[in-house]
């Protein structure tokens, strides 16, 4: 078990961990597939998801909006149908929308009772601007790719943040619901990590691309988190 009296800080993604993301990315999925007459298994619609992200992350630095217009149309490319520049903006214009997961105001009001808390997400500042509202707490730090200019699991951004909160490694405890975005690049600079193990149609990896790691700990929600933080 974690000693939890050891950190001052603690730094979360956001979308999947604070915002369910899979509702928002599953409602554009459907309508995206149903204006083309196509239709997917919403597991295999999240493998996919995944792995575009991933990809189009990857090499030169670009915005997440644009990102995500290219997951849009890696859709189309797999299923077979064209996909219109507005129809590849859906995706980013509707991300300001996705609501918290229902526990996550809560467990963020009683955590920030304790911790300083901070933000690191692979996120434009303006479509972040549309989510922060929604949290209802203050942020000591808030962190995204553009900032950074590289996604998580880049260290470049992680590095930002250690710099900007300027505190040791040993007090920061990060937390995702990504093995792949945050566990293991957050344990390669020396952070402590929980992995929020959220519901989801692909049971332990979501929307995320599939990795390999061991976190401190593992959680279900946020508020099993704040509970055992006491």
């Amino acid at each position: 078990m974690l000693d939890f009296s050891r950190f001052e800080v603690l730094t979360f993604d956001c979308y999947g961990t604070l915002i369910d993301w899979e509702d928002g990315i599953l409602r554009y999925l459907e309508d995206l597939l149903s204006a083309h007459t196509k239709n997917a298994k919403h597991a295999t619609l999240l493998e996919m998801f995944g792995e575009l992200e991933a990809a189009a992350e990857r090499g030169e630095y670009r915005s997440y909006r644009e990102v995500l217009g290219s997951v849009a149309r890696g859709f189309g490319e797999r299923l077979g149908f064209p996909v219109t520049e507005e129809q590849a903006d859906w995706l980013a214009s509707s991300l300001p929308q996705w609501k918290p997961w229902p526990d996550t105001v809560l467990a963020l009001r009683r955590l920030q009772q304790r911790f300083r808390l901070a933000i690191i997400s692979n996120v434009d500042d303006d479509l972040f601007a549309g989510t922060l509202p929604k949290l209802e707490v203050e942020f000591s730090q808030i962190v995204t790719a553009q900032q950074a200019r590289a996604y998580k699991p880049s260290l470049q951004i992680f590095n930002l943040a250690l710099s900007r909160l300027n505190v040791p490694a040993a007090r920061i405890l990060h937390v995702g619901q990504s093995i792949y975005h945050d566990v293991v690049p957050a344990q390669t600079l020396g952070l402590a990590t929980v992995w929020v193990n959220r519901p989801s149609l692909r049971t332990g990896v979501g929307a995320v691309k599939q990795s390999r790691g061991q976190p401190d700990l593992e959680v279900h929600c946020l508020v099993e988190l704040a509970d055992l933080c006491g």
